[in-house]
């Protein structure tokens, strides 16, 4: 018998399975997808980062410079690599200007606060090497229900930066991260309903401390 999950007509008669495999395999291709797309955007703004302003030109060499095992094919990859600078500029990241008949990219003011925060975020994970100096960082925030969206990313972003959730709206993390959370705050505008905290002592913190691989 055919493993999968049934397909049903809108009238509810069933006309067959779609095989697990093939569906799972789907999944794993637009997940990689996703990351790529992800990858050249982010390696947009870093080279953009390193002068304020880029030729369009140099786009995607830059960006290939980057990420060099990036599939696809160098008309492909140049192709993907505009593309992806037309998504920064439709998110507010970028603007393109022209300057003596060349056309640039330069960041614009979020643009700037993304890619700090972006690279708080790398900082943040190479001090998971260094020594804990024994003091557990908290976020607590208050976003009332007609913000939930701002709610839902800021729990997402949370999980991205490993932390670890105590309750419902506080998270824990063993290391200074007081700068992300700075800018993060700064992006999502919730400035006044979030709060750091440094504590000395939690109660009971051994599941924590098992958690994030500290004594």
């Amino acid at each position: 018998m055919l493993e999968g999950y049934p397909i049903f007509w809108p009238t509810g008669q069933n006309v067959g399975y779609r095989c697990y495999d093939t569906y799972m395999g789907k999944l794993e291709v637009e997940a990689r997808q996703q990351r790529q797309k992800a990858y050249v955007q982010q390696a947009i703004l870093a080279a953009v980062g390193v002068t304020g302003v880029l030729a369009v030109a140099l786009i995607a060499p830059n960006v290939f410079q980057a990420i060099p095992r990036i599939a696809g094919s160098k008309y492909k990859f140049m192709y993907r690599a505009q593309t992806a600078a037309g998504r920064l500029a439709q998110k507010g990241y970028v603007r393109f200007v022209e300057r003596k008949g060349m056309k640039y990219i330069e960041l614009t003011e979020r643009g700037r606060r993304v890619l700090a925060f972006e690279q708080q975020k790398i900082a943040l994970h190479t001090r998971k090497t260094k020594r804990w100096d024994k003091r557990w960082r908290m976020v607590i925030f208050d976003i009332p229900e007609k913000r939930r969206n701002i709610r839902v990313r800021l729990r997402t972003t949370m999980q991205e930066l490993g932390f670890l959730r105590l309750q419902d709206s506080v998270w824990v993390f063993p290391y200074d991260c007081e700068e992300v959370i700075t800018l993060l705050k700064a992006e999502l505008h919730i400035g006044k309903d979030v709060l750091y905290v440094i504590v000395e002592k939690i109660e009971n913190d051994k599941p924590i401390k098992k958690h994030f691989g500290l004594r």
